[in-house]
């Protein structure tokens, strides 16, 4: 659970620094459209960062192991999601763009794991 609080809490700090570094670090270097993928990536980066953190305390107030699995199931997802379109940016790889659904289909699952978890420890 603490771990989950701790990547929570680091992964927004990256969010941040990822957003702004594609709006200002970026804006020169690549064109509109991998920009628009760059956001993307970071705003789903962001919000799963705040997931960890929900996930985190509503593991810690339940006790369930479920919830934490939920959350390292998402926090997979972030990585493959976001990871995958921040190097495809900066790399320009575009075959990273067929990983991507890798990690949202692992936010998926994540986020329907954690529901279970709380139906069946309310």
């Amino acid at each position: 659970m603490k771990a989950l609080l701790v990547l929570g809490a680091l992964n927004a700090a990256l969010a941040v620094i990822c957003g702004a570094f594609g709006a200002h670090g970026l804006k020169a270097r690549v064109d509109a459209a991998l920009l628009d993928t760059w956001a993307t990536a970071s705003e789903y980066h962001f919000y799963h960062a705040l997931g960890l953190l929900l996930v985190g305390v509503l593991a810690k107030q339940f006790g369930s192991t479920g919830m934490v699995t939920a959350g390292w199931i998402l926090f997979a997802g972030m990585l493959v999601f976001s990871g995958s379109l921040y190097v495809l940016v900066l790399s320009g790889q575009r075959w990273l763009g067929a990983v991507t659904p890798l990690g949202g289909t692992a936010l998926i699952i994540g986020w329907l794991w954690l529901a279970w978890s709380l139906y069946k420890a309310a």
